[in-house]
C-alpha cells in the first residue's frame, strides 16, 4: 500500500510509485480510487499553490469546523519542511507537531486530516508548493496558530529571525490561546 502511517492517527504519508527511466519520471500524483481502497474518501474540490523563496515560512493555518480543510500536500519543485500540529480534542497526540520533508526529488506528499494546523517552511532556493482540499476557503473560519510558539518549539529548520513571514501570520495567537473545535473520532 502506498500510505505509511506517522504516528499520529489518520495522518498519512503517500509514497506513489514512481516510474524512471532514460526519459524522466511518471507517477499518479492522486487517484480517488487508490486513496478510497485506503479509506480515505475525501472529496477534494479545491486546489491551491504557492510559490515562495528560500526561508519563507507559511503558518500555522487551520480553518474552525464546519469548515475545517483535509487536505493533501506535496512540492512540485524544490524542498520544503511541512508541519502539521494535532488540534484534535482528546487525540492521543492532541497538541504535537508533525513534520516530514516534501521535495520534488522524494515525491512524497502528506495527507492532512480535518483537525490540524499546517505550514511549511523553505529549504531550497524556491519551492512550488500545492495542496488539495476538501473544503472551500472560508474566510470567516480561519485561523492560525504562532509559528514559532513556545509551547510546540517547532524547529522550522530555518533562521527564525531571518525568516520571510507575512505579518498575518506573525499576529496568530500562541497555542494555548488559540481557538479551534475539533474532537478526535476513534
Amino acid at each position: 500500500m502506498p500510505f505509511k502511517e506517522t504516528g499520529f492517527p489518520d495522518l498519512l504519508v503517500f509514497e506513489p510509485n514512481v516510474f524512471k527511466d532514460e526519459r524522466g519520471y511518471f507517477f499518479e500524483s492522486f487517484n480517488q480510487k487508490v486513496f478510497t481502497d485506503a479509506g480515505i474518501a475525501t472529496p477534494f474540490v479545491q486546489d491551491n499553490q504557492s510559490f515562495s523563496k528560500r526561508g519563507t515560512l507559511r503558518g500555522l493555518h487551520y480553518q474552525l469546523a464546519p469548515n475545517a480543510q483535509a487536505k493533501l500536500v506535496r512540492a512540485l519543485q524544490g524542498e520544503v519542511l511541512d508541519v502539521v500540529v494535532d488540534l484534535r480534542k482528546n487525540s492521543p497526540t492532541f497538541g504535537k507537531s508533525y513534520s516530514i520533508l516534501l521535495s520534488d526529488q522524494n515525491q512524497l506528499q502528506l495527507y492532512v486530516p480535518r483537525g490540524f494546523a499546517h505550514g511549511y517552511s523553505v529549504l531550497s532556493e524556491t519551492a512550488l508548493f500545492f495542496y488539495k482540499c476538501d473544503g472551500y476557503y472560508s474566510k470567516e473560519s480561519e485561523r492560525g496558530i504562532m509559528y514559532n510558539d513556545a509551547e510546540l518549539n517547532i524547529d522550522w529548520k530555518v533562521n527564525l529571525n531571518d525568516a520571510v513571514v507575512s505579518e498575518k501570520d506573525k499576529n496568530n495567537k500562541s497555542f494555548s490561546d488559540a481557538e479551534h473545535n475539533f474532537d478526535f473520532k476513534s
